[in-house]
């Protein structure tokens, strides 16, 4: 290979490593509340998901189910103001005792869509 080509194939590698790799990321949860596989003694009044990357806020979607398969939030939550598009966030009915499954979808700032779903309890 001639020398020319190595170096642009060497230059060009070590570019790609220096760039930040969030310019490829997709946006994954970083935490949330209640936590995934939680049991919590009351009902809570919102959920919420913080992600490790910015959101596109019209095309993200929180929904809670019951172990019924019934929605149990109030709208399809949001992304919060103020939260570098980062937390998305639903209100929810009281919940009584038992299992609920969150699902959520998400664009993140740079294209890329991601969704995942998690348990967690209300004790009774």
């Amino acid at each position: 290979m001639p020398i020319l080509a190595t170096r642009v194939i060497t230059i060009s590698l070590a570019l790609t490593l220096l760039l930040p790799s969030g310019a490829w990321a997709h946006a994954f949860p970083d935490r949330s509340r209640p936590q995934v596989g939680a049991t919590v003694k009351t009902s809570p009044h919102h959920v919420r998901i913080w992600f490790d990357a910015g959101l596109e806020a019209l095309f993200c979607s929180l929904i809670v189910k019951n172990a019924a398969g019934r929605v149990v939030s109030l709208g399809h939550g949001h992304v919060v103001q103020g939260s570098h598009n980062r937390l998305l966030e639903t209100a929810v009915k009281p919940l009584a005792a038992g299992k609920y499954r969150v699902y959520w979808s998400v664009i993140a700032l740079d294209g890329h869509h991601t969704e995942g779903h998690y348990m967690f309890r209300v004790h009774g």
